[in-house]
This record gives structure tokens, C-alpha cells and sequence, in this order.
């Protein structure tokens, strides 16, 4: 049995907003990353895996249960941090952790001191009112919350948001401690290296529609490989272009006619043959070109503009 399960979760809003036919697993152990740009439909679905909504059809459970209607069964066993923080106002930081206790029936003062610590919460800060709190302290204050019960499942929607650089780093060194203990944990991300740097698996949203689940480690030894080769004259280029436009030993993925330069692909086992390909032409650079998680990741998303570590 999966720790996390969505089957064929569905949620219409209507004008094509919503989440479409989503179906994935987090297993007991794994670190499962959901990614997408804000408005693919994350925080939809994991609104729904916490049992904040009813589908319109489909299921989602957490530990074997269904999440809404045994809600109130699974919540003392998940860490849950929401996409946008908003806190009960009238409380103090201290105030708003013991009713997320209290909620949740867990009590452990050990980790929750341990959390306090690391993310810089001091006496002064937790005795205001959380109304009166930064964006930034507000989202530690959430984290906190999250794991003060030490919950086997965590399920965290955009947790770094709000964070600066420096706690964005202490966040993700924690969430490595966490896959060490074997917790379950499903985080919805749009920032690349958050994801690369923790994920299992790794699942790529699309307008509310799941378009590629795969293994992290897959996309890092992939047996597809990329190359970037300029010439180092026009007619060698030419030359090229004309002869292994239909090869069987690479495809050729780019040209840019003005500086001479291709990008191409090969399977691993073809690159001998490869290199002997090119040993008959005068070049001025060959380079192999790692595919990174925003390179794939933007095969889905050609029309995005903008892009540089986030979306």
C-alpha cells in the first residue's frame, strides 16, 4: 500500500481550470516532487489530498484512508504546510503552536524546541501576535507547525516561499535529515534546484493535467546524451548539415547557421561511431551538454518566456 495515493483525482472549475484525471503514488520512504509553474493545478491537488475539498471524481488517500472523509484520522499523522500562509489572527506565534497541537492531539516539546532553533524563532518573535509578522516569519512560524509533531508524512506546498536565501538552505538541508528517517514526504515546488536536490520522483504538472512521472536518478544517467559542436569553417558546416540531416547515429535537434554551431543527441552506445563521424571535420569546440531538470522540464513548457531557476 502506498503512503500517498491519487486516482484519477478531478476538479473542475471550469474555462479549463482545474486538475484532470491526476494519478500518482508516494511510496513509504520516497521524497516525491510535484512540479509545475503557479496555476498547474499543485496546490489544487494536494488542497484535495488533504481533504480541504471533495472531488469531482476520483479519490485521494493518505495511509490507506480516504483524506476526506477520514480527515480527521490521517491529520495526526501528516506535517502539512500550505502554499499561501495565512494565520489565525489574535494569536501569538506560541498561541498558534499550541492549537495546531492541540488539532493534530500530538504533543513533542523536544522537536518542537529543535525546529524553533533552527529556523531563528526567538522568545520575542513568538510572543507577538502573528498578525503583526513578516511573510518570512510567518512561513517559519508554518514550518514549524509542520513538523513540531515529528509526522511520518509531509506534505508541503511551495515551503520555501517567503524564506530568505539562508533559511531557503537550511530548509532543504532538513528536508535531507527527514528522508534519512524514513519519512514520506510530497513537495510541490516550482523552484528547480529544490526539487533536484531532494526528489526521488519526480511528477511535472501541466494546465491541471499530469504530463510526466519519472525517476530522478533517470534524467541524471540517461542514455541519451547532448553535444554542442561549432565548426570551424562555413563549408565544413554545410558539408555536415548536408550529409547527416537523416543520420541513424545522432538527430540533430538545433542549427545556428551563423555561428556554425549544431546541438545534437546520441545514445551512448553510438558515441564511438559519433566521434569517428566528426574526426572528418575541422571544429573548433565539442562539448558534452548535461540535460538538467529545467531543460527537461521545459520540453513541456516551450511557450514559457521566462525562466531562469523558477517559473
Amino acid at each position: 500500500m502506498s503512503v500517498i495515493e491519487i486516482n484519477n483525482l478531478t476538479k473542475d472549475y471550469g474555462s479549463g481550470r482545474g486538475v484532470f484525471s491526476v494519478s500518482f503514488q508516494v511510496e513509504k520512504g520516497e521524497c516525491f516532487g510535484f512540479l509545475g509553474p503557479n496555476g498547474a493545478g499543485k496546490s489544487t491537488t494536494i488542497r484535495h489530498l488533504m481533504g480541504f475539498s471533495k472531488p469531482d471524481s476520483g479519490e485521494t488517500k493518505i495511509l490507506g484512508k480516504d483524506s476526506f472523509h477520514h480527515y480527521s484520522e490521517v491529520l495526526s499523522h501528516v506535517g502539512y504546510i500550505p502554499g499561501e500562509i495565512s494565520l489565525p489572527v489574535g494569536l501569538t506565534g506560541y498561541e498558534f503552536l499550541k492549537m495546531e497541537q492541540d488539532l493534530q492531539g500530538v504533543k513533542n516539546d523536544e522537536m518542537q524546541k529543535k525546529m524553533l532553533s533552527l529556523f531563528s524563532l526567538e522568545d520575542n518573535v513568538l510572543k507577538g501576535e502573528t498578525k503583526r509578522m513578516s511573510l518570512g516569519v510567518k512561513r517559519k512560524l508554518a514550518i514549524v507547525a509542520a513538523f513540531q509533531g515529528d509526522p511520518d508524512v509531509l506534505v508541503l506546498d511551495e515551503p520555501t516561499s517567503g524564506l530568505d536565501p539562508l533559511m531557503q538552505e537550511v530548509f532543504i538541508d532538513f528536508i535531507h535529515e527527514e528522508k534519512k528517517k524514513g519519512k514520506t514526504i510530497l513537495l510541490s515546488s516550482h523552484i528547480f534546484s529544490e526539487i533536484d536536490s531532494t526528489c526521488d520522483r519526480i511528477g511535472i504538472i501541466k494546465d491541471g493535467k499530469l504530463v510526466s512521472v519519472f525517476k530522478a536518478d533517470d534524467l541524471k544517467h540517461a542514455s541519451v546524451k547532448y553535444y554542442e559542436v561549432a565548426f570551424a569553417s562555413q563549408e565544413g558546416y554545410e558539408r555536415f548539415i548536408s550529409l547527416h540531416s537523416a543520420s541513424s547515429v545522432m538527430k540533430i535537434l538545433q542549427k545556428d547557421d551563423k555561428n556554425r554551431m549544431v546541438f545534437i543527441s546520441a545514445e551512448d552506445k553510438d558515441v564511438d561511431r559519433l566521434v569517428e563521424h566528426f574526426s572528418h571535420y575541422e571544429l573548433e569546440s565539442f562539448t558534452n551538454k548535461k540535460e538538467t531538470l529545467q531543460d527537461y522540464f521545459m520540453k513541456f513548457y516551450k511557450e514559457e518566456k521566462e525562466y531562469g531557476g523558477k517559473l
